[in-house]
């Protein structure tokens, strides 16, 4: 193992530690170690300047294919994901918007309404609804919309908005799981091995819908005393009227256009070339344009903390992906392998599982990618089953950890914003067990299906 390898790991490391700790703001001790990262790795260990740019990723934004990709839309699995990053931006300021005018505290009254304000019925609701959404919409803006609703919904019935917001992500991701568009690494693999929206709903959405059964029923169970609320308490007749909540009618109506037309965008983005980058500064002009006097109340509320978070992270992993290091895990897959099929794909399902708990799963898909296309030759088996292995074991083991994918992230940053802060005790705690099952549900599922 090389001097910058084992300089990356380290960084790497030390800045896992200090986030876990929680004693320094996340986003100032991922940007503190994307600094290092670009002195000590790129600078004095590789000495390449090469590196770096390609980790900063910024001549990428001045390039036609950042904004228009033509028929294959395709996501950037190198260095800093600016397209995630302004997506992530541009939603938020159209969540701003949307809180603004009302919507949230509208859409909260109505489900409580229908569901008469009993906790559980909407703890199952929800997480139904942000896995059935993340199918075609990015889980990072399911997740911005439900967490703003959950706590709109648990400041008027008092309850605790913590249990519904951790289910609610984890269900994300798990939805996402279910097709090409719903999470990157499935796009990544289904454009580079020319799947389609189809081949992925019939295999990872099968896994995905037995899994959500389990995960429900797992959530109900752990959280059982946490979902006790104060709502026998309120009086549902002395609860305002959902619609006393929008205080802006117009702004309503515009906010709903404006959303409706980000899932539009979002579901055809592959079919239409638009790039998630370009989607995220259509939708948060039109959010702005609309509302011209509130620009600036919009535009503060936006959570930059988050997406310093990011762009930081990228640094740190992208220093990984540069050494090599994320390659050398790709390779030991496949030598512990062997010839055995069924030990290859549990291989594949659980390490990658357990790398993307920790790496951004978006580079390590992309590296994986020509590993499994290497065993599928070397050893006959079926490129698609190790295709799916590869997306369960990725989109699933982003759950396990609050920095594990990208929802997690902005999940618990808004329930922070507001108040109500995750830890890595209480989140892990929980996620960490239903990424067990859902995994081993996985593992269980191909075996049976495919050997």
């Amino acid at each position: 193992m090389s001097i910058s390898q084992i300089c990356a790991i380290v960084i790497f490391v030390i800045m896992f530690a200090l986030i876990i700790s929680e004693k320094v703001e996340r986003h100032i001790v991922t940007l503190c170690s994307g600094g290092a990262t670009m002195i000590a790795v790129f600078g004095i260990c590789m000495r390449s300047p090469k590196a770096l740019m390609q980790t900063l990723n910024l001549h990428n934004i001045i390039t036609p294919e950042f904004w228009y990709a033509g028929s294959q839309a395709s996501e950037s699995s190198s260095g800093i994901n600016w397209a995630t990053i302004i997506f992530i931006a541009g939603m938020m300021v159209m969540v701003e918007g949307m809180a603004r005018v009302g919507f949230f505290r509208w859409l909260c009254m109505r489900i409580a309404k229908l569901v008469k304000y009993k906790t559980v019925p909407i703890f199952v609701t929800f997480m139904i609804m942000s896995s059935v959404l993340s199918m075609f919409i990015d889980s990072i803006t399911v997740i911005l919309f439900l967490a703003a609703v959950t706590i709109e919904l648990a400041q008027l019935l008092k309850f605790n908005p913590v249990p519904m917001i951790l289910s609610e992500i984890f269900c994300a991701n798990l939805g996402g799981s279910a097709t090409m568009c719903g999470d990157p690494p499935n796009i990544i693999i289904g454009t580079s091995l020319g799947y389609t929206f189809g081949d992925f709903l019939t295999h990872t959405g099968f896994i995905s819908g037995v899994s959500l059964a389990f995960i429900v029923f797992y959530f109900l169970l752990v959280f059982k005393k946490d979902l006790k609320s104060d709502a026998n308490a309120v009086d549902p007749a002395k609860l305002p009227e959902p619609k006393e909540a929008i205080v802006d009618k117009s702004g309503f109506i515009v906010s709903c256009i404006i959303f409706l037309c980000a899932v539009v965008l979002l579901i055809t983005h592959a079919q239409t070339g638009l790039t998630v980058a370009t989607i995220g500064v259509v939708i948060a002009a039109l959010t702005l344009i609309t509302a011209p006097k509130h620009i600036g109340e919009m535009l503060k509320k936006v959570d930059y903390k988050t997406l310093l978070f990011f762009i930081g992270l990228f640094i740190v992993v992208g220093g990984l992906e540069q050494t090599g290091v994320l390659e050398l895990v790709a390779q030991l897959i496949e030598k512990i392998s062997g010839g055995n099929t069924m030990a290859m794909v549990a291989i594949i399902i659980w390490v990658s599982a357990v790398a993307s708990a920790f790496v951004d799963n978006i580079p390590f898909a992309a590296t994986m990618i020509p590993v499994i296309e290497s065993l599928a030759a070397t050893t006959g088996v079926p490129l698609s089953n190790l295709a799916w292995s590869l997306s369960m074991g990725t989109d699933i083991g982003g759950s396990a950890t609050p920095i594990g994918a990208s929802a997690n992230v902005v999940g618990t940053s808004v329930a922070s914003k507001n108040g109500y802060k995750i830890g890595w005790g209480t989140y892990c705690a929980k996620a960490v067990p239903a990424t067990v099952i859902v995994l081993t549900i996985s593992t269980i599922i191909i075996f049976v299906r495919y050997f």
